[in-house]
């Protein structure tokens, strides 16, 4: 996965964290997170806060559901 994969993002962060109510997550961890994720495969340096914002947004309808 790559940064601009914001849904698959969102949907493997559901999967790792199901017990995180992703509203309240800084970026701080979310980006630790995501370059965490087993098929996460991007330069981390590459992240910013319009990218992290759009997968949190996307993990936020994802936990919705």
């Amino acid at each position: 996965m790559k940064w601009t994969d914001v849904y698959d993002i969102a949907i493997e962060l559901t999967d790792r964290h199901p017990e995180i109510d992703p509203q309240y997550v800084n970026f701080v961890d979310l980006h630790r997170w995501i370059c965490e994720l087993e098929d996460f495969d991007d330069d981390p340096a590459r992240s910013g806060e319009k990218v992290l914002e759009a997968i949190q947004m996307a993990w936020i309808e994802e936990a919705a559901d």
